[in-house]
């Protein structure tokens, strides 16, 4: 069944080497007939207003031009032609609505505005161009530990915006390492996602693969990938939750001090935006019941819950407002040791952690949990609930 939505992936062939060579072209005089590039006779007058629009970077006119052309032409570049043999192979519909994720680079937002403007005048709806901050070739750190994490997160949200049943992934353009997000992706939520070599006749869909991401190990490491989505996290500050499953999940850099600091990958970005999604449509199917009744914090007797309101606040919250939470019980304080906040599994417990970015306070949760699957699914909803405040 043809998809309504394409989220495709933008890269500069249109313009490098396309229109850049285009003047080129037109003025040589062995250009072969059989030539892929070459421009026939019947449209070098477009093919000049086309090389005119881009000489002056009139953006519409290099729109309006290629409109001209027939959508199979290799000058209207890799977004063109794979998008018209989607849907000249019925993988979507003549009238389609398109997102083009592009760079964070003057050309990609360039490109994008002219293929917007192309597929609108073409009918389609909804079109618009959608800008990945750090995704750029200058800087190869920000690229893999920001750029390709923000194109993840900007697909997963269109899905959730359109659902995966709407929805599928044109992987043609743009750089190489897209694809393989990409492709990441739509096993992940289960989106096709397709892709057309400039030497294809046609556009290729990726096979599904055989794996399955584990529900489980996301519950159980909700809090820390939600830790390590907003910033670097020392891996000695989380030594003691680590399991070996999480290191595809993330990116390893050096600190100032020669520390292993963490933050999420592409794939775990991934992983953690697609299993975020899942938990919100089950968890009431795999949450324990309701508390019966609630009890007051348990503090312990120390001079530290004077100096620091805000953790009895947490607290009072946390156990107020998620219902299979009975009481939440103080374990250790440290007034010189910042942590994340967030919740994990410790042992057979559930362990809070609050911070307020100078001092720490642990505490065990108790639920009315009475499986290790339970408590990974309270240990999800507390994370969840820390992320909606």
């Amino acid at each position: 069944m043809p998809r309504p939505i394409l989220l495709c992936t933008v890269g500069t062939s249109l313009f490098f080497p396309n229109l850049a060579g285009l003047r080129n072209t037109l003025t040589a005089d062995d250009a072969k007939p059989d030539d892929k590039k070459a421009v026939p006779p019947t449209l070098r007058p477009a093919a000049e207003k086309l090389a005119a629009a881009y000489d002056a970077s009139d953006w519409p006119g290099v729109a309006a031009a290629l409109g001209e052309f027939p959508t199979t032409q290799r000058l209207c570049g890799a977004e063109v032609n794979s998008i018209a043999s989607l849907i000249a192979n019925d993988y979507a519909p003549e009238d389609c609505g398109i997102y083009f994720f592009h760079s964070d680079t003057a050309d990609g937002k360039n490109i994008a505005g002219v293929l917007c403007r192309l597929f609108a005048a073409r009918g389609h709806s909804p079109v618009a161009a959608v800008p990945v901050p750090d995704l750029q070739d200058q800087d190869a750190k920000r690229f893999r530990t920001k750029g390709l994490r923000n194109l993840a997160k900007l697909l997963c949200a269109k899905v959730r915006e359109h659902s995966a049943a709407a929805c599928a992934i044109n992987a043609t353009g743009g750089y190489k390492a897209q694809i393989a997000v990409a492709v990441l992706l739509g096993q992940a939520i289960g989106l096709p996602v397709y892709y057309m070599h400039e030497r294809f006749s046609e556009i290729i869909a990726f096979p599904p693969l055989p794996i399955a991401l584990d529900f489980e190990v996301w519950m159980r490491a909700s809090g820390l990938l939600a830790a390590l989505e907003k910033e670097f996290v020392s891996r000695a500050v989380v030594a003691d939750e680590w399991d070996e499953r999480y290191e595809s999940l993330v990116e390893v850099e050096t600190g100032p001090d020669g520390s292993e600091q963490l933050c999420l990958s592409a794939a775990g970005q991934i992983f953690h935006d697609t299993f975020r999604e899942r938990f919100r449509t089950v968890h009431d199917q795999i949450l324990p019941p309701p508390a019966l009744a609630k009890k007051r914090p348990q503090i312990e007797k120390a001079g530290w819950p004077g100096t620091f309101p805000d953790a009895v606040r947490f607290l009072e919250r946390v156990t107020a407002e998620v219902p299979s939470v009975v009481r939440c019980a103080t374990r250790y304080y440290n007034p010189d040791l910042p942590e994340p906040t967030r919740f994990r599994i410790k042992g057979d417990d559930i362990e809070g952690i609050f911070s307020d970015g100078s001092r720490s306070l642990k505490f065990i949760v108790e639920t009315t949990a009475t499986s290790p699957g339970q408590r990974y699914a309270v240990v999800a909803a507390l994370n969840e609930q820390l992320a909606s405040r």
